[in-house]
């Protein structure tokens, strides 16, 4: 098997077939973390990291220590999360969700297909020993509540720890650009099915409606998505999240 005949079957399978979280990082259950799940949309705990707000208020993620795996329903992660990153929302409901910083290699789009994006940032992942980590990331530059369409996008690849490689431009590759993100809150709608834009931007609609009934968070930022599965994947069972940058409404804060 030739070189180039062994890249195309690991993009193929690269959100399947990456390594595996330890049984000590994650929670059986998202109701069994630590700390505070209280679901109340005036967390009293500081240190809350995921709150279940709305939509499904009794579904779960649940992960599989022995094979490294998080389910909900029909839907499966089977590729390790960045370290530090919190349990995927499960379909169907509504988190707020606190994220830490993050090294990803981005690719920024001109109004290209986005297989034009998944090979660049492939390529550098490959060439730099980087470790495959899901979810691919999905910035919409642009969007807000008075204007979610989907313009344009930037693709994101994870790194799983940010001391792997240096930032800054790719050499080998003025395309891909490598940088460290900041810590973000955000709401977060859990889905199951296709990736395509028309998807994004309906389950964006949600979260906005989600933001007018609840004035003591508002938007932050334009949207993004996170998305945990690779093309192999039958649509009706890939798992993603639509999420919408948040903070606390000034007048919301003692």
């Amino acid at each position: 098997m030739n070189h180039l005949t062994t890249a195309l079957l690991l993009a193929i399978l690269a959100v399947g077939c990456a390594t595996r979280e330890s049984a000590s990082e994650f929670p059986a259950t998202l109701n069994d973390m630590s700390p505070s799940t209280d679901m109340s949309p005036n967390p009293i705990d500081p240190n809350w990291v995921v709150l279940r707000v709305g939509g499904d208020m009794e579904a779960q993620a649940t992960f599989d220590a022995e094979r490294g795996t998080w389910r909900a329903g029909s839907s499966l992660i089977d590729t390790a999360l960045p370290v530090g990153y919190p349990p995927p929302t499960p379909p169907g409901a509504i988190d707020l969700k606190k994220y830490p910083a993050v090294r990803r290699a981005e690719f920024q789009s001109a109004g290209s297909r986005q297989n034009s994006a998944f090979w660049p940032l492939f390529r550098h992942i490959e060439r730099n020993g980087i470790a495959m980590t899901s979810p691919v990331e999905y910035d919409y530059a642009g969007t807000a509540s008075s204007n979610p369409a989907i313009r344009g996008w930037t693709m994101a690849f994870l790194y799983r720890t940010s001391d792997l490689g240096p930032t800054g431009s790719d050499p080998a590759d003025a395309r891909v650009t490598i940088r460290d993100t900041e810590e973000v809150t955000v709401l977060s709608l859990g889905g199951r099915g296709d990736y395509g834009t028309p998807r994004v931007e309906r389950d964006l609609h949600t979260l906005y409606e989600w933001l007018a009934g609840n004035p003591e968070w508002e938007e932050a930022g334009p949207a993004r998505a996170l998305m945990y599965n690779g093309p192999t994947l039958f649509a009706g069972r890939k798992w993603l999240e639509v999420q919408v940058p948040v903070r606390r409404a000034e007048s919301a804060n003692p």
